[in-house]
C-alpha cells in the first residue's frame, strides 16, 4: 500500500472509532480487513482495526475468518492476536442465540462459526500458544459455550495466576455451574474480580449474592464501575426489591448511574409481570 493509501487508511480508522458503528460507510468492512491483513501497516492501525472488526455493522464471513487467520498465526504479535480473538466473541454468542434457526438472522454462516470454534478450541490446547492469546481465546470462545469449557475454567480458576482468575471469573458469566466461585469472588480485594462476578451473579441470578449486592449499593464509597455492576446485578436477582432498593440511587448527579437504575427498574418490572404470568398458569 502506498504511503498515501496508509494515511487514508489511519484516519479512516479514527473516522470509524469516532463513529456510532451504525453509522459507519458500507465499505467500512473491507477497508476493516485491508488493514488487517497489511503486515506493514502500522501495529496500533491493526490492532484498532481489529478492535472495530467485531462490530455487527461489519462482521461476517470474510471479516471473521481474517482474524481468526491472524490468531492462529504465531508470527502475528500477542497485542495483535488477544484483540482479533476477543473480536470474534460477540459473533459467535450471537450465532449460537440464534442457533441458525433463520437464515436472515444469521451474521456469518453455521460453517463459518463451527470453524472458529473448533480452530479456538484446538488453539486453547496447545500449550505453546502464549498466556495473553490463549486468555483472550477462552474469553471469546466461551461466549458459545462447549463441553471443555467447564474444565478449562475450572483450571484457570484454580491456577492462582492473577490474571487467569480474572479471565476465569469473566468466563463464569457464560458457563453455568460455578455459583460457589462466584460467590467466593463477590468477596475478592481484586475490584476486576469482584466486578465480573457482580455480572457473574446478575447473569445467573445467584441469590445468595444479594448481601454483598445490596451493600454495595447501600455504600457510599462504592466506585462507579463496580456500582453500575451492582444495578444491573439487583434488577436480576431480586427484581421485587430493586425499587426498594436502587430508589435513592436514582437521583444520582451522575447521568451514566440514573440512566442506570431506569433501565434496571424497567428490566425488574419486565420480570415481575413475567413472573406473575407464570404464576397465573400454575394456578389454572
Amino acid at each position: 500500500m502506498s504511503s498515501r493509501g496508509k494515511r487514508g487508511s489511519e484516519r479512516g480508522l479514527r473516522v470509524l472509532q469516532e463513529t456510532p458503528p451504525w453509522d459507519w460507510p458500507e465499505d467500512a468492512g473491507r477497508m476493516l480487513a485491508s488493514v488487517l491483513r497489511d503486515r506493514e501497516a502500522a501495529g496500533a492501525d491493526r490492532v484498532l482495526a481489529a478492535e472495530l472488526a467485531g462490530e455487527f455493522s461489519v462482521i461476517d464471513d470474510d471479516l471473521a475468518k481474517t482474524l481468526l487467520s491472524i490468531v492462529q498465526d504465531g508470527a502475528e504479535t500477542d497485542e495483535l492476536r488477544g484483540p482479533a480473538a476477543i473480536s470474534l466473541g460477540p459473533v459467535l454468542e450471537q450465532s449460537d442465540s440464534a442457533d441458525f434457526e433463520d437464515a436472515d438472522d444469521a451474521v456469518i454462516s453455521q460453517e463459518t462459526f463451527l470453524g472458529i470454534q473448533s480452530s479456538l478450541g484446538a488453539l486453547y490446547r496447545d500449550a505453546g500458544v502464549p498466556k495473553e492469546v490463549r486468555r483472550s481465546i477462552l474469553e471469546a470462545s466461551v461466549r458459545a459455550p462447549q463441553e471443555w469449557h467447564a474444565e478449562a475454567i475450572r483450571a484457570a480458576h484454580a491456577s492462582g495466576d492473577e490474571k487467569w482468575v480474572l479471565t476465569a471469573v469473566f468466563c463464569m458469566r457464560f458457563a453455568r455451574g460455578f455459583e460457589r466461585e462466584i460467590l467466593a469472588a463477590l468477596e475478592s480485594d481484586d475490584r476486576g474480580v469482584c466486578y465480573q462476578a457482580i455480572c457473574a451473579a446478575g447473569v445467573w441470578c445467584v441469590d445468595d449474592a444479594w448481601p454483598r449486592v445490596a451493600a454495595l449499593l447501600a455504600s457510599a464509597k462504592t466506585e462507579k464501575k463496580l456500582l453500575l455492576a451492582a444495578i444491573e446485578a439487583a434488577a436480576s436477582i431480586r427484581p421485587q426489591q430493586a425499587e426498594e432498593v436502587l430508589g435513592h440511587i436514582g437521583g444520582s448527579a451522575d447521568e451514566d448511574i440514573v440512566e442506570a437504575v431506569e433501565e434496571a427498574l424497567f428490566m425488574a418490572a419486565a420480570t415481575g409481570d413475567d413472573e406473575g404470568e407464570d404464576d397465573e398458569g400454575l394456578r389454572y
